[in-house]
């Protein structure tokens, strides 16, 4: 399963911390030499041109250009450059995306508080184009479990899993032990429904 590798704080911790603050902490692969952009800077780009409806690395290229001041000035970029669309591309092939992933859902379960009593529904959902023997009884595939907070509308986070390595109810189990959500309501399959499974939480 892969959720939750980054070197951060436990989630209790009193202080809150910003989105940079969590993007920092992914490991920058690239090489030293040459580069003209801070990691977090263009990370910050690719989050906010995502969120802004733009998908694949020509539309964030697209989105970069159109945008160009107002991201100098928003992001204090002192050479007065915006990353490329080969940067862009270059740093999404080289990072972990689950580990922006993670980052990204860790500032938010800080930045969003999860009142008492919020209905959260865990889901999963195998990937189709990823099965494995699709005609035997113990198929391969790629499962994703997600957490959705209804009221507050917020996605809590996303893991994935391989179906023959791990089980979606111990997915499930590692991932509520992982973010400590407390006095909450969980919604989740009959397939969960089995005794002592969730005691711990």
């Amino acid at each position: 399963m892969e959720f939750c590798r980054l070197n951060i704080p436990q989630m209790n911790q009193k202080k809150n911390k910003g989105l940079i603050y969590y993007l920092s902490q992914i490991v920058d692969k690239r090489r030293a030499a040459g580069q003209r952009h801070k990691l977090v800077v263009v990370l910050l780009i690719i989050i906010i041109g995502t969120m802004s409806g733009c998908q694949g690395y020509r539309s964030l290229g697209d989105f970069v250009k159109r945008h160009r001041k107002e991201l100098i000035k928003l992001l204090g970029i002192k050479r007065k450059e915006v990353p490329s669309y080969s940067t862009i591309r270059r740093v999404l092939m080289a990072i972990e995306v689950s580990q922006l992933s993670e980052a990204f859902y860790l500032w938010a379960l800080h930045r969003f508080k999860i009142d008492k009593n919020e209905w959260v529904a865990i889901d999963g959902k195998s990937i189709k184009g990823t099965v494995v023997a699709s005609s035997q009884s113990m198929q391969d595939f790629v499962n994703l479990v997600s957490l959705y907070a209804s009221k507050k509308h917020l996605v809590l986070g996303i893991t994935k899993s391989n179906n023959k390595k791990e089980s979606e109810m111990q997915v499930v189990q590692e991932v509520l032990d992982t973010l400590e959500l407390k006095d909450v309501i969980f919604t989740l399959d009959a397939l969960h429904c089995q005794k002592k499974r969730y005691e711990k939480s």
